[in-house]
């Protein structure tokens, strides 16, 4: 029951005051209850989630647990694990994300939600194009060696506008044709077809990562980490994998 204020032009009687003043106090006690009573409710919601969703051991375990998530999401069987005030609170202290993701910063592939994953699951870092540029692998070296990801996912989708802007080489202003120099061997390389190119620029883009970033590599050797790369279908939603 909502709580409105009387009007300074309404007449207003002792029992009026008194009848109001109990509706509030019933309201604050009724909304202490609903803030402060979940914390064990959540604490129940995040126990049941972190059985449904044990922790990831291998980047095997790591790749698996994100192809079902996208099978859930594309079948609109939507769980969206980890998303509720528990899970913040249970990872405001530090995370430990099972997946690390190279993705494009359209705002048509929101990775947690592709994949349908929470709070502290996945790291990821965004730009156009999904080009490995040296901030961005730094990043993922950080995502991966202190974070402890055990997949790199090199992401690139459908449409992608950096990748066809490439391809066609037209004048843009600012600082947008800086990325052209990511993609250009990809463009080159697909013979100006677009989704060619973009599967290119996604096995491209890992290798680099491979190549200019000895820790990566080195996690590789050892087996601690996967990289692989998927090209996301903004159309269907479906992640296709990517030999990379």
């Amino acid at each position: 029951m909502p709580f409105v204020l009387p009007t300074l032009d309404a007449p207003t009687s002792r029992r009026d005051l008194l009848r109001t003043a109990a509706t509030t106090a019933a309201a604050v006690a009724g909304a202490a209850t609903v803030l402060g009573a979940p914390r064990s409710l959540l604490a129940a919601e995040a126990g049941a989630e972190a059985r449904y969703f044990p922790e990831v051991q291998t980047p095997d375990e790591a790749i698996q647990r994100l192809m079902e998530g996208n099978k859930r999401f594309v079948a609109g069987n939507i769980q969206a694990p980890n998303r509720n005030m528990a899970r913040l609170r249970e990872v405001a202290g530090g995370q430990r994300p099972f997946a690390a993701f190279l993705g494009c910063a359209d705002s048509r592939v929101p990775v947690e939600i592709v994949f349908d994953q929470g709070f502290g699951d996945i790291f990821v870092t965004r730009i156009a194009g999904n080009v490995a540029d040296p901030a961005i692998i730094g990043s993922l070296e950080f995502g991966t060696l202190v974070l402890g990801a055990k997949v790199l996912c090199v992401l690139g989708h459908t449409k992608c506008g950096a990748v066809d802007a490439t391809i066609k080489g037209q004048e843009v202003p600012g600082q947008i044709s800086t990325l052209y120099q990511h993609i250009r061997r990809a463009a080159k390389e697909a013979k100006g077809d677009l989704n060619a190119a973009i599967r290119r620029n996604v096995q491209v883009q890992a290798e680099i990562l491979e190549e200019a970033s000895p820790v990566l590599a080195k996690l590789m050797r050892e087996g601690k980490l996967k990289v692989v790369g998927g090209v996301y279908d903004l159309d269907s939603g479906v992640v296709t994998m990517v030999d990379v």
